[in-house]
């Protein structure tokens, strides 16, 4: 069966404000196109689906990247990174 695998389409500031149920949906199999400035920016894929070799997250600018203001959500940004990144 040859399905084409729709990619919904986000933006940041949706991507901040629901990340959570963002992150469940990616679980349960779906992919989404990240806008930033109304420019493709990058997809989130879940980690299941098949693709070339990932670089380790010391390479990742977003892993790298320097916080960008407080959470509203009560979290602390090494629980965002234990869900993110499951470590």
């Amino acid at each position: 069966m040859n399905m084409k695998i729709a990619l919904e389409t986000i933006n940041t500031k949706e991507l901040r404000t629901s990340l959570a149920r963002v992150i469940e949906r990616v679980r349960r199999g779906v992919s989404f196109l990240v806008l930033h400035r109304s420019q493709p920016a990058f997809q989130i894929v879940p980690a299941t689906a098949r693709h070339a070799s990932l670089p380790p997250l010391e390479h990742d600018t977003v892993y790298r990247a320097e916080a960008l203001g407080r959470c509203k959500d009560g979290l602390r940004a090494s629980d965002h990174d234990r869900v993110l990144y499951r470590r």
